[in-house]
This record gives structure tokens, C-alpha cells and sequence, in this order.
């Protein structure tokens, strides 16, 4: 069996909110759970008892209590959640007013600045008003094209402490990527920002804007933040106001109170194959559910400070902001993570005593990549816990955060998705940490394995289902009356049961394997083969810096391509691809060996720094990418369409 990395100390674990709420749920049902398994079980067995139950722990603030919990436990989609009951999502995200620090913001070359508890409710009740006089009333859109600034999460808050629903892309988003997802929901105000800092540039963004706006008739205000000047020129934007010049000071925020399933986000799909979907998000159900993972899967408390490095364009930011309803201090970081050196994420955690910082696996291979040793350099003792998504976590980079990072600290890989704006497996804070697993899924998550026949599997992959509802997945798709997208989203594969098209195995001690997503399985000689398979192996190679693999229709069958950014100073010569096979049929099998392996100059990424298999899948049989705004790079698949070795024998 595999050795475990990390393993809390017995008073770690009894000082956890996770020890803390299994022993409520023993109390009050006669239970004797003493290990997170027994708790997981019954979860998921009494999933009405358990939200509950969680419930009250939470303390979740409403001016009016719920009827029943859940009308029908087997419904899925259209399971009713907490009916009756009436509450504001910023209203519980703002519980707490005193002086307290609530954000610390910092970008490239930019002075640290602080914001209290305090002065948070005070800029949301200001920009608040100002919303109301613009007549903005609960259900209507607003959007977001921002950098992970505070004024980001202010104005998130205003617009929903009167109801209205939020919506946010980064600015790093081209204009047509943009206009796919607001000129699908037609917001009626725009929040932005003169521009951001990007490598110690700074990039304006109004020339940005003023194009987007002539194309989304809907806007009526773009209210415009100042950040590379501090009198930037908003002229050449249509019915532009300055963010700071808008409302008046107010002591009070109106909350409008409203049904737990209320519309508190539109998210979308990476739209990487076509127009981008457009989830909507309950109040109730994205509140809950982050609360659930926030306080007992991360074990946050009021006096932790967490930090996640990400934009506005990611769920990880909606995640990120509902830990103001714990009352944490969050670190918002707004800039490259590389510049003006790989330590900066880091000096960071050192001086703002970070003790949770979230991250992506593609962060985490990128800095290893780069010999940084962080745990030598910086004093991060602070630091309690790690966590890393986006994509999964290979076995060498759990080794690099051990070696080189801290070795007494939890790391843990999360996985879900926008759709559901939270995970499915996730951290487990009374549990050891095994290298490439996921510690656990998530309470009341009915998370499986299924084969090729439907049936669960365990210790063997599968497609990755839920089988029970779950309070934070979509109420519905924007322009979706019939439910027609959503259901071919989820579940045109099985009945009442979410597919999520991952490619997942759970082991026998409840721990989670990704390989990566299902409709980017390879199936040579008619064997699946998730390409997180192969990632794993490449890592271990130390010439190759980035790869990216692929399932190439050949000859009735599928081959294996394996595309190898390298090192400089490297090349692919004939030894290299004999050690690079060597090394996965070793330590994968002879299936897993590529076909064909090439070099490339960079490897294609979705903005939220995902792989983008399919993509170059689709340039290499000569079918349209229909979205590449969607991408970080898109110029490089121009490089994919000019490979010639691809069809050669």
C-alpha cells in the first residue's frame, strides 16, 4: 500500500470544525463516528439529515426559516432545497463589521492596502445605493470585467445584497470571448477597471471596453475603476462614471430577502467547443455549499487568512469570496505569479502569514520546473494548508510540495467544476495525504465510479457520477426553457444521475484518482486511458517542460500522440523518445506508449490554465475550434495544423 505523505497529529485533529461536526452529528443522532469514512457514509445515506445538520452548525443567517429541507432526495435535476426559507447571500457574507482586516489586496509594483471588516460593509452599502438609483432591482444582470481587485468583491456584494445576479470574466478575456458570454445574459450595468499590470506592464482595458460596449446595446452605466491612473480618461466610453464618485456614505445596507434558489451567479463553460454555456447559480445553494467545504473540508476559521490564486473569470473566485462569510482574512493577488521572480506568490505568504493558499497543479509544475526551493527562502510557518485544482496533481508534484515547499503541511487536491461552483472530492483535515489522491469526496456528494455497463467500481476507473442532488448545481441554463442544454449536459448518458465526464477511480480507503476528463479518453486497441496517465510518467522525464497527448484516428484504431514541449537546451532526438517511451511502458503499461511523440513550442491552455486536449484533437483532423478567445494562447494551434509527421506512417 502506498506510504502516506503527511498525517495530522491526534490534537490537529480534534481541533478541527470537521472533529467538531462529526461530534455534533453524534450527539444528535446516536452515532459513534470516529473516522471521516463513517461520517462520508452516513452523509450521503441521510442527505436531508445532513445539510440539515449543517445547517445549524453554519449559522447560516435568514429572516425567515425553511419548511422542509429537501422535497424529494432521489429528484435529479430539479431537487427543491430548503423551501420557505428567505435570506440574502451578501448579508451572510457580511456578518461580521468590526475592524478586523477582510482583504489584503496586492498587484505587481502596487502598494499592499488593507480593507476591514468594516470598510467593507461601508463601500458595499455606498455602491449599493448608487445601484438602486440606477434602478437596478433584484434579478437583473450585472457583470463584471475585472481584476482580482476589491472593488471586484464590493461590487459583487452590492449587486447582490439588492438581489440582482452577478456575473464576472477577467480582463485578460478577448473581446469576442467576452461578448459570448454578456451578449448572452445582457447585463444592464459594467463594472470595470481602467486597466491591470501584467510583468510590470500596465494593460489598459477601456479600449477594450469602449469596443464591447458598442456591441452590448443592454449596458446602460459602465462604472469604471481606477487603477493604472488615478484620474484615467473614461470619455471614450458611453455612459461611463468614475467608481469612486458614485453613492453616497451609508451606515446600512437594505438586504433584500429572498428564496434560498434565488439567482446569485450565471458561470460558464470554458466554450473551448462552442458558445459557452450559462450556468445559473443559486444564493442558497453556492452559500451552503461553500460553507460546507470552506469550514469543515478546509477547516477555516475566523482567524485564518487564505489566499487563492486565480481571476475573476474562475470559480475558484465565487469559492474564495464566500470565506468572508467565516469571517477569514482573504489575499487577493492580482498580477503573473512569475513576476518579477518565482518567489512572489511566496514572499507573500511569508509577510501576509498566509495559512491557506490555493493554487493549480499547472502553478505547482510550472514552479518546480523553475528549481525554486520555497521552503528554504521563506519563513512559512504560518502555513497550515495547500491546495491545488484545475487540473490533477500529479505524484511528483505532491513529492515537490513535500521536499521543497514545507513538509508539515496538508496538501490538498480538489476537483469538481464551474457547473456545480465546488468539488466533488476535496480535502479531508482529520486524514493522511497520499502522493497523486485526492483525500476524500465530499460529504453528502454521492460521488461513484461507473463502467462501461453502469455499475459502481471500486479500486478500478470510471466515469465519475453523482447519484444524489447536491444544493449548489445549476437551477437552470440561461435561454434553456425546455432544460434541453442542461439535460445533455449532464445526464444524456444516465437517468437521474450526474455525469461529469471526468475519468475517475475511488480506492478501497475512500481516496480519489483523476485521469483527467472522459471525453479526452484515449482508446487504443479499444482500451480507456485517461491522458492524466501518461502526464504522471512525463513528469518523471527531465527534459520535458509541457506535454500535451492526444487520441489521433488511425488506421481503424487510435494511436497515442504525444506532443513534448522541452527544456532549452534540449532536443527531441532518438534517445530522448526511447527514454520517454521507456519511462511510461515501465511505470504506466506497453497501451499507454505514444504511437508518435513530437516536439512543439508551447502547449495550448484554457485561461484557467486547463490542457486543452480536444482542441488539438480538432486541429489535427482539420475540424474548427470554434472559440479559441476561450484559450490563453490560441496562436499556438496554428503551429498543430502544420505537423505533417502526423500522417505519415
Amino acid at each position: 500500500m502506498t506510504e502516506w505523505l503527511w498525517k495530522p497529529t491526534d490534537d490537529r485533529i480534534q481541533q478541527t470544525n470537521m472533529y467538531r461536526f462529526m461530534n455534533t452529528v453524534n450527539k444528535k443522532y446516536g452515532k459513534s463516528f470516529a473516522e471521516y469514512n463513517d461520517l462520508y457514509h452516513w452523509s450521503v445515506d441521510n442527505i436531508a439529515e445532513f445539510w440539515k445538520t449543517f445547517w445549524d452548525f453554519s449559522d447560516i443567517l435568514v429572516s425567515k426559516p425553511y419548511s422542509n429541507v429537501l422535497d424529494n432526495p432521489k429528484k435529479m435535476p430539479g431537487a427543491k432545497w430548503f423551501e420557505g426559507a428567505r435570506l440574502n447571500f451578501a448579508e451572510n457574507l457580511l456578518r461580521y463589521r468590526d475592524d478586523q482586516v477582510a482583504l489584503i489586496f496586492q498587484s505587481e509594483g502596487q502598494a499592499v492596502a488593507r480593507i476591514t471588516y468594516a470598510e467593507l460593509y461601508a463601500e458595499v452599502a455606498r455602491v449599493a445605493q448608487a445601484l438602486r438609483d440606477y434602478g437596478v432591482t433584484a434579478g437583473d444582470r450585472i457583470a463584471g470585467f475585472m481584476p482580482n481587485r476589491p472593488e471586484t468583491t464590493i461590487a459583487m456584494l452590492a449587486v447582490t445584497s439588492i438581489g440582482a445576479t452577478w456575473s464576472s470574466c477577467s480582463p485578460d478575456f478577448g473581446i469576442k470571448g467576452v461578448l459570448d458570454r454578456f451578449g448572452q445574459i445582457r447585463p444592464r450595468i459594467l463594472f470595470t477597471a481602467d486597466g491591470y499590470f501584467f510583468k510590470g506592464k500596465p494593460i489598459d482595458s477601456l479600449t477594450s471596453i469602449s469596443k464591447i460596449i458598442e456591441q452590448l446595446s443592454c449596458v446602460e452605466k459602465v462604472i469604471v475603476v481606477p487603477f493604472i491612473r488615478p484620474e484615467p480618461d473614461i470619455s471614450r466610453v458611453p455612459n461611463a462614471v468614475n467608481f469612486n464618485r458614485i453613492g453616497t456614505a451609508s451606515d446600512k445596507i437594505d438586504f433584500q430577502q429572498l428564496p434560498f434558489d434565488h439567482p446569485l451567479y450565471i458561470m460558464y463553460s470554458s466554450g473551448t467547443t462552442g458558445l459557452p454555456k450559462c450556468m445559473v447559480q443559486s444564493a442558497g445553494g453556492i452559500l451552503i455549499h461553500h460553507l460546507k467545504e470552506l469550514m469543515l473540508h478546509t477547516d477555516l476559521k475566523r482567524e485564518d487568512t487564505i489566499f487563492y490564486f486565480t481571476t475573476c473569470g474562475w470559480m475558484m473566485w465565487n469559492w474564495l469570496t464566500t470565506s468572508l462569510a467565516v469571517g477569514a482574512t482573504l489575499v487577493l493577488y492580482d498580477g503573473n505569479p512569475f513576476h518579477p521572480d518565482p518567489g512572489v506568490l511566496w514572499r507573500m505568504a511569508q509577510d501576509q502569514k498566509i495559512t491557506v493558499f490555493g493554487t493549480s497543479a499547472g502553478y505547482l509544475g510550472a514552479l518546480k520546473n523553475t528549481g525554486a526551493q520555497p521552503m528554504k527562502v521563506y519563513n512559512l510557518s504560518s502555513l497550515r494548508t495547500i491546495l491545488s485544482t484545475g487540473s490533477p496533481l500529479s505524484i511528483e508534484g505532491f513529492k515537490y510540495v513535500y521536499e521543497e515547499i514545507k513538509k508539515d503541511v496538508q496538501l490538498s487536491s480538489i476537483s469538481g467544476g464551474t457547473d456545480l461552483n465546488g468539488c466533488f472530492a476535496l480535502g479531508n483535515p482529520m486524514g493522511p495525504v497520499y502522493a497523486g489522491e485526492l483525500q476524500c469526496r465530499g460529504l453528502a456528494m454521492k460521488v461513484q465510479a461507473f463502467d462501461e455497463d453502469g455499475h459502481s467500481v471500486v479500486n478500478q476507473q470510471g466515469e465519475l457520477v453523482c447519484s444524489a442532488p447536491f444544493p449548489s448545481m445549476p437551477i437552470y441554463f440561461w435561454d434553456d426553457p425546455d432544460q434541453k442544454k442542461y439535460h445533455s449536459a449532464y445526464f444524456d448518458v444516465y437517468s437521474n444521475i450526474w455525469r461529469h465526464g471526468d475519468y475517475i477511480e475511488i480506492n478501497s480507503r475512500g481516496g480519489v484518482i483523476i485521469s483527467g476528463r472522459s471525453d479526452a479518453t484515449l482508446n487504443p486497441g479499444g482500451v480507456r486511458i485517461g491522458t492524466a496517465e501518461i502526464y504522471r510518467q512525463i513528469e518523471l522525464v527531465d527534459e520535458v517542460a509541457d506535454s500535451i497527448v492526444i487520441g489521433q484516428h488511425w488506421k481503424d484504431d487510435v494511436r497515442i500522440v504525444l506532443f513534448v514541449k522541452l527544456r532549452p537546451g534540449f532536443e527531441l532526438s532518438d534517445s530522448l523518445k526511447n527514454k520517454i517511451r521507456e519511462t511510461i511502458r515501465k511505470n504506466a503499461s506497453p497501451r499507454h506508449v505514444p504511437g508518435k511523440i513530437l516536439s512543439v513550442p508551447d502547449i495550448p491552455y484554457t485561461l484557467n490554465m486547463k490542457k486543452v486536449e480536444l482542441a488539438v484533437k480538432k486541429v489535427i483532423e482539420n475540424k474548427p475550434v470554434t472559440n479559441k478567445d476561450a484559450l490563453l494562447n490560441p496562436e499556438v494551434l496554428e503551429y498543430y495544423k502544420e505537423i505533417k509527421e502526423l500522417q505519415e506512417e
